[in-house]
């Protein structure tokens, strides 16, 4: 309501989880560890320990 963007993590109505924050795939790609992999439509996304730290909470464990 404020205007202003910051990291989040919602849940979706199919109880699957999206995150919003910084792409870093191109930094990150060639960075992965060998057993990591993604598909070409996914993207590497960078949110803070904060931002997760606080979301755990609202994050079901089943």
């Amino acid at each position: 309501m404020t205007g202003d963007t910051c990291p989040d993590i919602f849940e979706l109505s199919d109880g699957n989880f999206a995150v919003i924050g910084t792409d870093a795939t191109a930094s990150l790609d060639p960075k992965l560890p060998t057993d990591a992999a993604r598909a070409e439509h996914e993207r590497i996304v960078v949110i803070s320990r904060e931002t997760l730290l606080r979301a755990r909470g609202d994050i079901p464990r089943a």
